[in-house]
């Protein structure tokens, strides 16, 4: 399972530092970086991630990072992503104990404490199931949601396309499926939900994205250019980490 996080702090040495962490381990993708108060809240409200990194004594006292935010989120997130704080010193760890937060790590932090973090967030973490149930009148289909390789709105009602080239209608809304399919899925239009697994071009001037193995091409629209940008960067990414598991593992041959 992929998890989405994003990183609030005002030092960009310290996001740099907690992003290379993470990225050690390859279920993990980051989402975005806030580094002030009014981008951190509506960045969590743009992208719902699973869990939140916040740096609550920050540098730039003009940023207004501090546990507020985890106040204001509660006033407009049905479900609250795991916050983990992030700071110098564990002067303000009972206030955030207060807060509700997931976990408090101290800067600067280490491979091990994160793993740790990550441990336990993962056994806290509600799994999403991977086979889906879409009824139509009398009749169940249980899909895998790894065979789903985009989602088409229809009024009301949702198209669902498999990659043995199957469509299944399903009489929920586009945003039923959003809020539904796993982290793999992005809405990149009004009426598209694709899945990134199976996306092998994107070309910007064009505004589309290629299927793998197909002639097909989807549109995506500028109020969705956002998460055309994370599909890129998650894509380009995964690749340069295999990359780096290459070079180590001809580096331990080597030895």
């Amino acid at each position: 399972m992929k998890y989405p996080y994003i990183i609030i702090d005002d030092d960009n040495a310290s996001i740099l530092k907690t992003q290379s962490l993470f990225d050690e381990f390859s279920n993990y993708f980051l989402l975005g970086t806030a580094n002030n108060y009014d981008d951190a809240v509506n960045l969590v409200l743009e992208h719902k991630p699973k869990l939140i990194v916040l740096e609550i004594n920050p540098k730039n006292k003009k940023s207004n990072l501090s546990l507020a935010i985890i106040n204001e989120l509660f006033r407009f997130v049905k479900v609250m992503p795991k916050i983990v704080v992030l700071t110098t010193g564990k002067e303000l760890a009972y206030e955030a104990i207060k807060h509700e937060i997931f976990d408090y790590l101290v800067k600067p932090i280490s491979l091990f404490e994160l793993r740790k973090t990550i441990i336990k967030f993962e056994r806290n973490t509600e799994e999403i199931p991977t086979t889906i149930c879409i009824k139509s009148y009398g009749d169940y289909r249980f899909i895998d949601t790894e065979d789903i390789v985009y989602a088409k709105a229809d009024n009301n009602s949702t198209d669902i396309f498999m990659n043995n080239g199957d469509m299944i209608t399903a009489f929920k809304t586009m945003k039923h499926f959003e809020n539904t399919l796993p982290n793999e899925f992005v809405r990149i239009h009004n009426s598209y939900i694709i899945n990134m697994n199976y996306v092998s071009r994107i070309h910007l001037g064009n505004s589309t994205c290629y299927i793998k193995n197909s002639k097909i091409q989807l549109p995506f629209s500028k109020s969705y250019k956002k998460n055309v940008d994370m599909i890129i960067n998650l894509i380009t990414s995964n690749e340069n980490r295999e990359l780096k598991n290459i070079f180590l593992n001809l580096d331990d041959l080597n030895d």
